[in-house]
């Protein structure tokens, strides 16, 4: 894969860029870069150009300076496909990215194919939520960095029972990818992405493209009916529960995901 560095309203932005054809992006979690979706990228490079995103702070993104708001990750995904010549592409988003893929969708609608928005949640955090991910930053703030005691509220956040029982590799790359996040730009992400999360139901409602709504049925952040409350919210969407995946469903269960994502696209005839 080739790296490429942008411009954009939150800072410069990595990506990883590989294949040819119609472009398709990958926007990943919290505490996770553009390596979440390696197996997506080695199953779609053959037809489309895949485009995988260092979301803001993360990776060998610049760090951030302070909050955001999710319209500036849609603004950052535009600069992006500007940058590339591209005039539209189908967005693929875990999480954070299945969030801002909806807000792309509503107020992008002439940039974007297919939408699948997975592990993802249109609702504003709750109190415990918010609490919880409070302490997480406070105590990575305190601890240099997500390690030591922290590995294990990440990975029980991010993982299931069969991840976490049958698939080692994935609780390594979940435990050395929070482990390299910049403690202060993760600082920033998490206050943007969970106790400032805006309700964006009604935003959501106002969706044309076609959207695949993927629930992980071990998810403990956003379980199933919470995300498919978030379908419900856009019209017409599709929603698709993958019963041994948690949130993390594209690295968990990467054959299930690149079958939904085929499927899906062959359904809309969205090959373009």
């Amino acid at each position: 894969m080739q790296d490429r560095y942008v411009e954009t309203v939150l800072g410069r932005i990595r990506l990883r860029i590989d294949g040819s054809g119609p472009a398709m992006l990958f926007w990943p979690s919290l505490l996770m870069d553009g390596t979440l979706w390696s197996a997506q990228a080695a199953h779609f490079a053959d037809r489309f150009q895949v485009i995988l995103v260092d979301p803001p702070g993360h990776g060998a993104s610049q760090p951030l300076s302070g909050p955001f708001t999710f319209d500036h990750c849609a603004q950052v995904i535009a600069q992006i496909l500007d940058d590339l010549g591209v005039g539209r592409a189908h967005l693929i988003g875990n999480s954070w990215g299945g969030m801002i893929g909806g807000t792309f969708a509503a107020l992008y609608p002439d940039r974007i194919g297919i939408a699948v928005l997975m592990n993802a949640t249109a609702s504003p955090a709750g109190r415990r939520q918010r609490f919880e991910y409070g302490v997480l930053t406070r105590s990575a703030q305190l601890l240099g960095g997500i390690r030591g005691p922290l590995k294990a509220p990440v990975r029980d956040a991010f993982l299931g029972p069969t991840a976490r029982r049958e698939k080692p590799e994935v609780v390594a790359t979940v435990n050395e990818l929070a482990a390299k996040v910049n403690i202060t730009s993760g600082r920033h992400a998490v206050t943007s992405v969970v106790p400032r999360r805006p309700d964006q139901r009604e935003l959501f409602g106002t969706i044309r493209t076609p959207v695949l709504v993927v629930a992980g049925g071990e998810d403990p952040t956003f379980p199933p009916a919470e995300s498919e409350q978030m379908a419900d919210a856009i019209p017409g969407a599709r929603f698709v529960v993958l019963e041994q995946s948690a949130h993390l469903a594209a690295l968990e269960s990467p054959e299930e995901v690149n079958a939904l994502i085929d499927d899906f696209l062959a359904d809309q005839g969205a090959a373009y």
